[in-house]
């Protein structure tokens, strides 16, 4: 008999790279979204679509019903906690009987970011939510380096507060795949586990600068700024203060050498390697070109 897997943050980075891992398989899938406007997506490929927000518990109970797992991806903010909260209800209260929640690198109680200690507390709850869960915590996405396409583009080179942080990213498609393991082995397999996720190797921006440059074909280069430069960015284009906030924190734990880490574990989840930077940047060169931001 097929298991339902429900996919919360279902238009997201990861959830959708997900809904692509479990594309195929003997699954069936479901997505929750918050807005039906943002519905298509997922339905083109599919998948069962209802809408309901982590927020409002009452939307919740019409996508758990009749579900076996949830992916539990909560939004970044403030009210982490009461989403991770909600939706753990609404699985109790269906009968889910797996839950596989993704999680932050370094989530703890005394993490140096907002967001660990946040995740931290969501992660506990899940341990304690008596049916079978597992906690993913993968490391800085290669993925976030597409948020500097129009600099890379534009300019060839590209702006962070990291200094010369040294960070063991990882291709959000490797976090995907990693999901999709645990979704498709028993679910006894890897009940109880929390997994760090980490690429082959951790790196300085300046060497990410230089795969870019390799993939391109012409040069970029990393330029190191403040905080306050980066802020006054980011807040430039519109995101919220709390998440400035929470990304300034991350930004100093790595400058201070926090990220500085990689695992085997995406390598024994999945039986080879993760994608290194250079597979990231070759697959994505389009992406850092003025045709493919157009």
């Amino acid at each position: 008999m097929s298991r339902t897997v429900l996919i919360t943050g279902a238009t997201g980075t990861v959830s959708t790279a997900l809904i692509n891992a479990l594309d195929g398989t003997e699954v069936d899938l479901r997505a929750l979204v918050r807005d039906e406007s943002r519905a298509d997506g997922p339905r083109e490929r599919g998948v069962e679509v209802f809408v309901g927000d982590l927020d409002d518990a009452r939307s919740l109970p019409p996508a758990f019903e009749g579900v076996q797992d949830v992916w539990l991806l909560t939004p970044n903010g403030p009210r982490a906690p009461e989403n991770n909260m909600n939706a753990v209800w609404a699985a109790r209260q269906a009968g889910v009987e797996r839950v596989v929640r993704l999680s932050v690198v370094g989530a703890a109680h005394d993490a140096p970011n907002r967001s660990g200690r946040l995740h931290a507390l969501s992660d506990r709850e899940t341990e304690r939510c008596g049916m079978r869960w597992t906690v993913l915590r993968p490391h800085w996405f290669m993925q976030n380096l597409l948020n500097e396409v129009g600099d890379i583009s534009g300019t060839g080179t590209f702006s962070l507060n990291m200094a010369s942080a040294r960070i063991g990213m990882i291709d959000v498609r490797d976090i995907a795949e990693c999901a999709a393991r645990v979704f498709l082995d028993d679910p006894d397999r890897h009940h109880g586990e929390t997994y760090t996720l980490t690429g082959p190797r951790s790196l300085t921006f300046d060497e990410v600068a230089g795969q870019l440059s390799l993939a391109l074909g012409r040069s970029v280069t990393y330029l190191p700024i403040g905080d306050d430069a980066r802020r006054k960015t980011l807040l430039g284009h519109g995101v919220p203060n709390w998440i400035v906030d929470m990304l300034e924190e991350y930004a100093q734990a790595y400058a201070s050498g926090w990220g500085d880490l990689t695992t085997e574990t995406v390598a024994d989840l999945l039986g080879h390697p993760p994608r290194d930077i250079a597979d990231f940047v070759r697959d994505h060169a389009a992406a850092f070109t003025e045709e493919g931001i157009k």
